[in-house]
């Protein structure tokens, strides 16, 4: 794999808070077009990951490269700028504004007519139940629904990496593989997905690749198939 095949890498990326060290040196490389996994226990350090790599916390030490560039200690909206876009746990989305207004706001970096036209009908081919509740005000949807509002939201500005926190958060089983479908058609599509789950076996078999994060620390890493298959990893770290 050559380095200029990486969108996305992190290199020794520390975060304290204060006297609490949160991520210790954390080393992770995603491909273009690849749906790379963070997996692990509550506080083992996943969306402190992500919300680093999204700008919203700044990082003690280490580097983020987006295409090779260092984009450590933007700021969030530059860092939307330059490419990478969050879908946050717990969705975040609205409420008080309807499923056609949270998606304009996705788009707001973007200028050109036709691009957010474009982007709009994608995330409708994604999840035609949006289409149909457009002028639905989004605190009056199903946590299934807000949650695909919440991922469509993200890809309205074009990213080329979508981080996605915990999709599958109190959602039901059938809703959960319906997401983690989409997911994979997202990134079969050319955008790069890195996700945080807590529920690894669904999160794993879309995963091309896998990162356990315990304490801080990358203590374990391989192809979705592979961790999938240690079921020792997935007893001791991950459940079911």
């Amino acid at each position: 794999m050559n380095k200029e095949n990486y969108i996305l890498e992190l290199q020794d990326l520390q975060v304290s808070y204060g006297a609490i060290n949160a991520l210790k040196g954390i080393d992770i490389k995603v491909k273009k077009g690849q749906i790379v996994a963070l997996l692990g226990a509550n506080g083992a350090g996943k969306t402190t990951t992500l919300r680093t790599i999204s700008g919203l916390v700044k990082p003690k030490a280490g580097k983020i490269l987006l295409e090779g560039v260092e984009v450590q200690g933007l700021e969030a909206e530059k860092v939307t700028q330059a490419g990478i876009s969050q879908s946050p746990e717990g969705r975040m989305v609205f409420q008080n504004l309807s499923v056609e207004e949270n998606l304009m706001v996705g788009a707001f970096i973007l200028n050109d007519k036709k691009e957010i036209q474009a982007n709009l009908d994608r995330v409708f081919r994604y999840f035609p139940v949006l289409k149909e509740r457009i002028n639905q005000v989004a605190g009056t949807l199903s946590g299934g629904e807000q949650q695909m509002l919440a991922i469509a939201r993200a890809l309205m500005n074009s990213p080329k990496v979508l981080l996605l926190d915990e999709p599958s958060l109190g959602l039901a089983p059938l809703i959960i593989r319906d997401i983690m479908n989409i997911v994979k058609e997202i990134s079969l599509e050319g955008t790069t997905v890195v996700i945080v789950e807590q529920n690894a076996v669904q999160t794993l078999k879309i995963a091309d690749y896998a990162y356990v994060v315990e304490l801080g620390l990358i203590s374990s890493e391989g192809t979705g198939e592979e961790l999938l298959n240690d079921s020792k990893l997935i007893e001791a770290y991950l459940g079911t």
